[in-house]
């Protein structure tokens, strides 16, 4: 849950990239920490895990206006995708207000995404936290691959087998070379603001 400081008037929103192990969930942090100098508040700090890595670091939505008067400051952070790092998912979720699904769309990691999102759907459950309540944005990565050769699934069927429920906004992504993700920042980051809006609306109201 976002964190409210009175003395610095800042509201301290955190956002997650949540998916399978080697989906692009770095390379996405990556992207944005070099190409939005403007925004980046900080340095990038990574916590290596064997095979995978968790990424945060500070980061300033700027033109995406006050709540309250007070300035909005988002944190983004990576969770490592493997299987045996399921208690450091957990851990890092814990207080988010957005997530960003990332699912690698090579066909052979078809299964992988599926059981990521139902790790993240218990993840959040755990925490109290309906899946179709919070801001969530669907990224299917690895789009530039196809003009290598690799065999990739359609996005209709991506976002058949992972969206037909949850029918949240979802965007084509290469992480590598950047495509995408400037345009599933902001989506989340909107969801994310309208979400706090309502939330500390909610709070005054009481």
């Amino acid at each position: 849950m976002a964190v409210l400081n009175l003395k610095s008037r800042e509201i301290q929103a955190k956002i997650v990239y949540y998916g399978p192990g080697r989906s692009g969930k770095t390379t996405n942090l990556e992207f944005i920490h070099k190409n939005y100098t403007k925004q980046v508040a900080g340095k990038m700090i990574s916590i290596d895990t064997h095979g995978d890595r968790t990424l945060f670091f500070d980061f300033l939505p700027l033109g995406l206006g006050k709540i309250k008067g007070c300035e909005i400051k988002a944190q983004l952070y990576t969770v490592p995708g493997q299987v045996q790092y399921r208690a450091t998912r957990e851990l890092v979720l814990k207080g988010v207000d957005g997530v960003v699904f990332v699912a690698d769309s090579l066909k052979v990691r078809r299964e992988k995404n599926m059981l990521s999102l139902k790790d993240l759907h218990e993840n959040l459950k755990r925490m109290g936290i309906d899946i179709r309540r919070i801001p969530l944005v669907m990224q299917y990565n690895k789009r530039d691959l196809e003009k290598q050769g690799f065999p990739l699934m359609p996005v209709e069927k991506m976002d058949h087998e992972l969206n037909r429920r949850l029918k949240v906004p979802s965007f084509t992504a290469s992480a590598l070379t950047g495509e995408g993700v400037g345009h599933t920042l902001s989506r989340v980051m909107k969801l994310t603001l309208q979400h706090l809006q309502k939330e500390f609306q909610w709070a005054q109201d009481k």
